[in-house]
This record gives structure tokens, C-alpha cells and sequence, in this order.
């Protein structure tokens, strides 16, 4: 059955169960000859006359009366489907996919825990890389990205947070080599960088400006290995300001600077943002990032 098909039928249903032809256009919105069309293409189309004209209106013949029957039956379990779709959409419950930029599990991963004990009905996917998730595609429901506002027209792009960052190194760094007291030091010093010219991070841009490329002794691509290597002494590097915080080995070479600040995006897609299952994980993620100290 094609879709014009069945507007044909759908047509003849409520022909059939209204008996005029202006009184199926007004309940079908279309204009009253549309009525008429699709009945005399449907009855081509079956071989068969499914009413008799009169006066009065439509009284539907033996055929007729099979065809109601039916298209209600069709036009019920349709209302139904409709109706249990929507349900879905309400319920916060079922499956969830949340995307994040590689890093920052240790605060997101806080917030599914609360979101999944006061909905234990949801499965949590939590997806984190460096590729970008396409929620045109239905690869998420939320997405937390980092640098510039995404820009996607179907989607919803909300303000979360400002990660700052500063220069970090290990005391058996500092111990063994001393600190630069500032940039005309750092040809004497070495440092932890991106392998990827393309990196977006602010403070990836800033050290490829600043710092003479040779000088740059140690690249990785992975965000543990720039940790582990400013850990192990390995040289000078750009680390989240709450993580250096928390690690009392760690000595800050630049404080942090609002130019190598990384603005995090919640992103949604327009069809889901308004789900309760996603709105219900945004107020826990915007309640919870209330008092994150980044």
C-alpha cells in the first residue's frame, strides 16, 4: 500500500463514517473536492462502487461497509502506535548515550551515577574520542564538546563550563632542571606537546607559537600520556588546573590564562532536546556543574 493509497482510504473512512463529503474535509482539513478525488480513484483502483450517491450524502455499500471496517481497525492501531511513540519520548527511562572530549570522565562520570540511582530504569552509554559524534545521525543524545560553539544548524548548543589550564611541572623536573622565570627561558627547558598540528586546544596553539619546535621534546596524541609524562619529569606541560590541584608533586611554571581557557558546549539535537529523558540529564548535568572548581 502506498502513502497515497492510503489517503484514499482514510478519506473513505471518514466518508463512511461521517455519510458527507464536507463533513470528511472539515475533519481531514483538505478542500472538498479532494474528497471526491480520492473516492473516485479508490474505487478505480478497487473495481467495486464502496457508496451510493444520494441526496442526503454517502451510505456506503456491502464493500464499503468491509472497507470501514478495516480502516477503523487501521486508523486505531495507528492512534495507538502514535500513542506509545510519544510515550517513550516521556518516559525517562530506556537508553542514553552521552559524548564527551577525552579527559574529563572524572566529571561526568559522577553525574550519570546521580542521574542513573533517581532514574534506575535508564542504560547509560558513555561514549568518549577524539572524533566528533554526529547526533544528526542519532550517534547521541547529548554531546559535551570543547573550543568554539558548534555551529550545526539542528542542533542545540548550550554554555556548561570554562576549563582552565595552566603550565605544569614535576618537583624532580624543577629539582633537576629549575624552573624558567619566563619565555626568554624556554629554549633551556623541555616540553610535553601535541603530535597533531591540527589540535584545537588553546593552549596547544600558544605552545606551538611560543615554544621553539626542538624544544618540544616529548609528543603524544592521548591526554593520559601528556599526564604521565609531566608526572615522570619529562618536561614542562599544560594540564587542567582542578587535576594539578589535586596532585601535591606538581609545581605551576604559568598560572593559568583566560586565552588557554577551553569553553565547554552542551550540544543537543532539536528533535531530542525537548525529550524528558534528555532534560532530565541536562538539570542534573547543569546542576552538578554548579559547583565544579575548574
Amino acid at each position: 500500500m502506498t502513502i497515497d493509497t492510503w489517503d484514499e482510504i482514510r478519506t473513505a473512512y471518514q466518508v463512511a463514517r461521517l455519510g458527507t463529503v464536507s463533513g470528511a474535509a472539515e475533519v481531514l482539513g483538505v478542500h472538498h473536492a479532494t474528497v471526491i478525488r480520492h473516492i473516485d480513484a479508490l474505487e478505480k483502483r478497487l473495481g467495486t462502487k464502496l457508496f451510493q450517491r444520494h441526496a442526503r450524502g454517502y451510505t456506503p455499500t456491502e464493500a464499503g461497509l468491509d472497507l470501514l471496517s478495516v480502516a477503523q481497525m487501521t486508523d486505531e492501531q495507528f492512534a495507538q502506535l502514535a500513542s506509545r511513540i510519544k510515550g517513550l519520548g516521556e518516559t525517562v527511562a530506556g537508553e542514553l548515550t552521552v559524548t564527551a572530549i577525552i579527559g574529563i570522565s572524572d566529571l561526568l562520570v559522577p553525574v550519570l551515577s546521580r542521574f542513573q540511582a533517581a532514574y534506575p530504569g535508564i542504560l547509560l552509554r558513555f561514549l568518549t574520542d577524539t572524533r566528533v559524534f554526529r547526533l544528526d545521525y542519532g550517534e547521541a543524545h547529548v554531546a559535551i564538546r570543547a573550543g568554539a560553539a558548534p555551529e550545526e544548524p539542528d542542533n542545540v548548543v548550550q554554555p556548561l563550563a570554562r576549563m582552565r589550564a595552566g603550565l605544569y611541572a614535576s618537583r624532580a623536573y624543577a629539582e633537576a632542571n629549575g624552573l624558567p622565570q619566563s619565555e626568554a627561558d624556554f629554549p633551556a627547558h623541555r616540553f610535553i606537546g601535541t603530535d597533531s598540528a591540527d589540535s584545537r586546544a588553546p593552549f596547544h596553539r600558544w605552545m606551538r607559537a611560543t615554544v621553539p619546535p626542538e624544544r618540544i621534546s616529548f609528543r603524544a596524541t592521548e591526554l593520559d600520556a601528556f599526564e604521565t609524562a609531566i608526572r615522570g619529569g619529562l618536561g614542562l606541560g599544560f594540564m587542567t588546573a582542578y587535576k594539578a590541584r589535586k596532585d601535591p608533586d606538581l609545581i605551576e611554571v604559568m598560572a593559568p590564562r583566560p586565552e588557554w581557557e577551553a569553553p565547554l558546549w552542551i550540544v543537543t539535537h532539536v528533535d531530542l532536546h525537548r525529550t524528558r529523558k534528555v532534560q532530565a540529564f541536562l538539570t542534573t548535568l547543569k546542576e552538578a556543574a554548579k559547583s565544579w572548581d575548574l
